[in-house]
């Protein structure tokens, strides 16, 4: 891993673009498991490395359900990031949480389905702890430019991942409320788990842009989504000028552990691992390997 901080950036909905970067170049690839959402843009801000992915690609063509994770994650990883924060749009399952709110997540619950969710098919076998599936030192930068910035935040709570695309039925709704779900969306997993997988810590902000539809008198409404959102990412763009020199240019290793999560983690005895798979992990376990 690297010395310095290279910080990886996925932008949700709404947010598809970083300004501010100096030294600007737009990196095409191509990954074992595909082609990323869209080109990722390369350059400093205040001083500090970034690497930026719109995750739903350029003008919002891809669906959640319909997002190449691995491409995405393999890509971070190939081009030296280091750390990785997600912002996504959610929702609130609570009345404290209204819209224009951010939480800093610290657990996920994924309702997800069919999505390729590891790195590690037939042939090469790993398991690895999810626990806590978010970077204690990430959480703390972002708490931090929440508070420098007086924006109105908390810290901890749970995201409930859903599959998407359509919104959730009122039923749904009040099922995650009441497993004391804070917010709900529909894309950090299979991402966290996958960012794990690679070593990279990750955490993410999310940003109310409505209720979901818990409440009798509510629905889910875009055009009040879209309205709120752009506040958001207003907000959200000032937060990464703030964030990035807290943790750079020089890193700090996570208190987690996480960039050498795989150590314990691979199951298959080196006889028995395909040989094509491991030529596919090449960035993403190849310290291990």
């Amino acid at each position: 891993m690297s010395e310095q901080t290279i910080l990886g950036i996925f932008g949700g909905s709404g947010l598809y673009a970083m300004e501010g970067l100096e030294g600007v170049e737009e990196i095409s690839l191509e990954t074992p498991w595909g082609r990323p959402s869209a080109p990722l843009i390369r350059g400093t801000l205040c001083g500090v490395e970034i690497v930026f992915l719109a995750r739903h690609g350029k003008g919002h063509t891809i669906a959640p359900n319909d997002i190449n994770y691995r491409a995405n994650i393999d890509a971070m990883k190939r081009l030296g990031v280091t750390d990785i924060i997600s912002l996504s749009a959610c929702g609130s399952f609570r009345k404290d949480l209204p819209p224009g709110t951010f939480v800093i997540a610290d657990q996920f619950i994924d309702r997800t389905r069919g999505r390729q969710s590891t790195f590690f098919e037939e042939g090469l076998v790993a398991h690895v702890s999810m626990a806590d599936p978010v970077c204690p030192k990430l959480c703390d930068a972002l708490e931090a430019s929440c508070k420098n910035l007086g924006l109105t935040y908390q810290r901890g709570g749970t995201y409930l991942v859903m599959e998407g695309p359509q919104f959730s039925s009122r039923a749904e709704s009040l099922l995650y409320k009441s497993w004391g779900c804070a917010v709900i969306g529909m894309t950090n997993m299979p991402e966290a788990k996958l960012a794990r997988e690679a070593e990279l810590p990750y955490a993410t902000l999310a940003m109310i842009t409505d209720y979901d539809c818990w409440r009798e008198r509510d629905e889910v409404d875009i055009g009040d989504i879209l309205r709120v959102m752009e506040e958001n990412v207003e907000k959200a763009k000032a937060l990464l000028r703030d964030i990035a020199p807290r943790l750079g240019p020089r890193r700090v290793s996570s208190p987690a552990g996480i960039e050498t999560v795989l150590d314990y983690a691979l199951i298959t005895p080196p006889e028995a691992r395909d040989k094509a798979l491991l030529k596919k992990l090449d960035a993403i376990a190849g310290r291990v390997l």
